[in-house]
């Protein structure tokens, strides 16, 4: 009997993850395979308006590492890919279509499909994996998002199919915990083969990283108005915030990087901010990945809230970082399974906040030892955010709140939400019923009134 042919699906939906698959093959961390399709899917909230990753600037330079690059909105149109699930019954007849559209032969013994997938715990690689059933799979991290549980509890028709987390290390020494409850094991992407990837990626901006008031600092625009976390004049705020705290610490020359959908007016408003403290001030509105201003900058300083980049900036670049507005965002984020909340969680605890000036400049590259330092808090805020899905994490998490639960780590937790998993620092529970009273809400709002 011939053997199948065997064919290698890799789902990506941003450039960064294209780059991460990218030096996952260049540092063989793939077998070999028949021929390698790239499903390229654009998750934009108006696909038609949003480039997707393989028209962006740099794609080209990656595109050679697949045989073939399919559309995974073409393969469903007219459903969008965030929104759309493929009804049970119906899932034959669409693993049936794409393999006819893509060529793949007629089932699993004909061509062996195999899956490398992101963000598997949602649609739309959720959808393709339910797709391809008998498929293996292995899933990729392309944030610090892997570093915390499973967000959803994964069906175990998917999550047992799931062979390994393929991941950067952008938090030396510390396991993510996702798909942690299926026993899959983590697997690290090379630093070096990252970096080179990246290298590849052009910059067609000619103009120069040093000036002459010396290498810049580089502002991370994120737009958390758009998760509702936020709202627009805050998230101004913010990022006037990060103008001021570069320009504190003596940085003359300043680039901001927008988020792709945030609104031009961000810009204008910081414009406005650098005129006044004399701040040399570009704006790189450009679709651009962070690490290619990384590798042709070489800024002084890199500050944002809570963004991937800081940590790759800090991490695989080794370069001075700084946070701010984390404080809000732990306050902010909810529910408390919000999936941000260990990205915000890590950068919070490893990163100088902007305004510690002394800080800021004492800092180091995150080593072997931060993780390890951060993972009893990572663990105890991972069970808090799904106790149901991680239950063997209880009595780690019942250690840490019971012993490091103080006025620097009240910050991570919710007393309402220790108070429903019955965890130390829980509302003794005699007074359990106050938060939800609403004659003690109505004289607490009258007291802050009298006393601001």
């Amino acid at each position: 009997m011939t053997a199948p042919t065997r064919t290698q699906i890799f789902f990506v939906s941003t450039l960064y993850g294209a780059a991460t698959l990218a030096a996952a093959l260049d540092a063989g961390c793939f077998g070999p395979a028949d021929r390698r399709l790239l499903l390229v899917s654009n998750n934009a909230p108006n696909p038609e308006t949003a480039p997707s990753p393989d028209r962006m600037p740099g794609f080209a330079r990656l595109r050679g590492r697949f045989d073939r690059v399919v559309s995974w909105n073409d393969a469903i149109r007219p459903f969008h890919p965030g929104g759309w699930t493929p009804r049970p019954d119906d899932a034959p007849l669409w693993e049936r279509h794409l393999r006819m559209l893509w060529g793949l032969g007629e089932d699993q013994r004909q061509d062996a499909v195999e899956l490398v997938l992101e963000s598997i715990q949602v649609h739309p690689a959720l959808a393709v994996a339910q797709l391809f059933p008998d498929a293996p799979i292995d899933v990729y991290a392309d944030g610090l998002m892997s570093y915390g549980p499973t967000r959803n509890k994964l069906d175990p028709l998917v999550g047992s199919r799931v062979r390994r987390l393929l991941h950067l290390d952008l938090v030396p020494g510390l396991r993510p915990l996702l798909l942690t409850e299926f026993g899959v094991e983590p697997e690290v992407v090379p630093t070096d083969a990252f970096r080179s990837v990246l290298r590849e990626l052009p910059d067609d901006d000619p103009a120069p990283g040093e000036t002459r008031e010396g290498a810049p600092a580089l502002l991370l625009g994120q737009y958390l108005a758009a998760l509702g976390i936020l709202t627009d004049e805050e998230e101004e705020r913010l990022h006037v915030r990060m103008l001021r705290g570069a320009a504190g610490l003596g940085h003359r020359s300043v680039v901001f990087k927008p988020h792709p959908v945030a609104p031009a007016r961000y810009s204008r408003t910081l414009e406005k901010e650098a005129g006044e403290l004399g701040v040399q001030l570009r704006v790189r509105d450009e679709p651009v990945l962070a690490e290619v201003l990384y590798e042709r900058l070489r800024p002084a300083l890199v500050v944002g809230c809570f963004s991937t980049a800081l940590l790759t900036a800090a991490t695989v670049y080794g370069l001075p970082v700084a946070r701010t507005g984390t404080d809000v965002l732990l306050d902010r984020l909810a529910p408390y399974q919000n999936s941000n909340r260990v990205p915000v969680t890590l950068v919070d605890a490893l990163l100088p906040d902007l305004a510690d000036a002394e800080a800021v400049r004492a800092w180091r590259a995150p080593g072997p030892g931060d993780g390890e330092a951060v993972a009893a808090l990572v663990r105890a805020v991972g069970f808090c955010m799904q106790a149901q899905i991680l239950p063997a994490l209880r009595p780690e998490a019942e250690r840490y709140l019971a012993t490091r639960l103080d006025a620097g780590t009240w910050r991570y937790f919710k007393r309402r939400r220790l108070t429903s998993l019955a965890l130390p620092g829980a509302v003794p529970a005699p007074l359990a019923f106050l938060p939800r009273n609403a004659a003690v809400r109505r004289v607490a709002r009258r007291v802050r009134r009298r006393l601001g």
